[in-house]
């Protein structure tokens, strides 16, 4: 085939305002021989990309940065001298972007940054999977890692804490889910979670889960909301606990964490994405568990959307993950998978509508 000379994509004129965000088409440098070209077909959003384009994210980018760090895609081109693991066809992830990103049509990669895209996963699905998936993992299977009969709390229903309850479920884990509405708590509770608290109604939410749990406290909290909930998150952990400090979407200012740490004896550990061994350990564990752990997607909107794609994850209306997808061609690519099947009441989702569908038993799809 012959490969393309040049790609569609966003960038950021000028950082401050999501508003700022813009596309044009560029001129792709050729493919130097130890790179592989992939086909970019679907791009997830985490609450980093907001945090760059608000320019509130610590650190530098150069002018016009190109946003996202996670997407899904296929190879299509394999320089002479980037090895024989992969091959065009091959349906492909990247473990994230530290400077251009991935909301482009077309991206040059290291062979090394490439994984393996999960049989049993649409394109859609498979670009949750770098960040917010690997994250989840990473603290649930740190260097302690969570075991049959443990207690998890995942704080919030966003992509990461989706990822830990079905991390957590698959692993045989007791887990509680908390957040401040309702109808995303009967998505929890449809996904698996065996217990869910509105902190909203109830403020002292850390008292709940140690009504939950005997007294005891969670073996491990999946942290995401920063200096707003760590000090009862600390409150709610057992003696020698794991309190996996992940993000800061609650805002606030830092809190006195001293005495609660000593007094619990627990672990706060900060955690920072994960490796590229990680990346493939976690995907082995999806596959084993194809019923548990697929993931969680709340909308997708087209590639020329990408704007109201990025309002929609700022609103925190989601659960789960919300994606951005190149055109309804692109659909005829996924294993298993169909725009109308992606969107199904089988996995309950809100789909393009943002309305709710009926869920069975069963795990859902959001």
């Amino acid at each position: 085939m012959v490969l393309p000379t040049s790609t569609k994509h966003y960038f950021w004129p000028k950082l401050g305002a999501l508003a700022n965000l813009s596309s044009k088409e560029s001129q792709l440098p050729p493919l130097r021989s130890h790179e592989v070209l992939v086909k970019v077909y679907a791009v997830s959003l985490q609450y980093r990309d907001i945090m760059v384009g608000l320019n509130i994210y610590p650190g530098s980018f150069p002018d016009e940065v190109v946003p996202c760090s996670d997407m899904a895609g296929e190879v299509i081109a394999v320089g002479d001298e980037a090895g024989s693991q992969w091959k065009k066809g091959d349906r492909k992830t990247a473990h994230g972007g530290a400077i251009h990103g991935v909301l482009t049509q077309y991206k040059a990669f290291s062979p090394h940054s490439l994984v393996a895209i999960p049989d049993h996963l649409s394109f859609e699905e498979a670009s949750t999977l770098p960040c917010a998936a690997l994250t989840a993992y990473n603290a649930l299977m740190g260097p302690v890692p969570l075991k049959g009969g443990d207690t998890i709390v995942v704080l919030g229903t966003g992509g990461v804490s989706i990822h830990g309850l079905q991390i957590a479920l698959a692993s045989g884990a007791k887990v509680i889910v908390t957040s401040s509405s309702d109808e995303k708590l009967q998505i929890a509770t449809n996904l698996g979670a065996h217990h869910v608290v509105n902190y909203k109604t109830t403020p002292n939410w850390h008292e709940e889960i140690l009504e939950l749990t005997g007294g005891r406290g969670a073996d491990h909290i999946l942290e995401v909301g920063g200096p707003d909930s760590l000090e009862k998150s600390l409150k709610a952990v057992r003696m020698a606990g794991w309190v996996h400090a992940i993000g800061v979407i609650g805002g606030g200012t830092p809190t006195e964490v001293m005495m609660p740490t000593i007094q619990k004896a627990c672990f706060i550990r900060g955690i920072q994405i994960g490796s590229i061994a990680q990346f493939k350990d976690m995907n082995r564990l999806l596959s084993l568990h194809p019923e548990v752990t697929r993931p969680v997607i709340d909308k997708v909107f087209p590639f020329e959307e990408a704007l109201k794609a990025y309002e929609y994850l700022e609103s925190q209306a989601h659960v789960g993950k919300v994606a951005i997808w190149w055109s309804a061609e692109h659909y005829h690519n996924i294993k298993g998978s169909s725009l109308l099947g992606l969107f199904s009441s089988t996995w309950g989702c809100r789909g393009s509508t943002g309305k709710l569908a009926s869920a069975p038993s069963s795990m859902i799809h959001d």
